[in-house]
């Protein structure tokens, strides 16, 4: 059974870090990409970052790129997004999906929510001004 379990969120003051974690069980791990994706109140599910376990490429959208970081230990089955100087505009419950998705399909596909089948529960993040 495939389970994503998303973690580390929390309150914090604007310009504050928070770190979130991805562990993952029952799939292959180094043979998927991993993502994580954000929902405010009242909007549309939005492609934070993504991580390639196949070629260990790195995916940002432009609202968090310079400020967020995503690894993978495939050691640990574990994805991590390290947030730095949030943002009250970051609020959000963060999601983490992972799917098999062909190498060269990921660069245009991987902020699409519909992409992927397997989902973990969200983590709320509050940033505060």
């Amino acid at each position: 059974e495939v389970q994503l379990q998303a973690s580390g969120g929390g309150s914090v003051q604007a310009g504050g870090s928070l770190r979130l974690a991805c562990a993952a069980s029952g799939f292959t791990f180094d043979s998927y990409a991993i993502a994580w994706f954000r929902q405010a109140p009242g909007k549309e599910r939005e492609g934070v970052s993504c991580v390639s376990n196949i070629d260990g490429r790195t995916y940002y959208g432009d609202s968090v790129k310079g400020r967020f970081t995503i690894s993978s230990d495939t050691a640990e089955n574990t994805v991590y997004l390290q947030m730095s100087s949030l943002e009250p505009e970051d609020t959000a419950v963060y999601y983490c999906a992972a799917e098999r998705i062909p190498t060269v399909m990921i660069p245009s596909t991987w902020r699409n929510p519909r992409v992927y089948n397997y989902w973990g529960q969200g983590t709320l993040v509050t940033v505060s001004s």
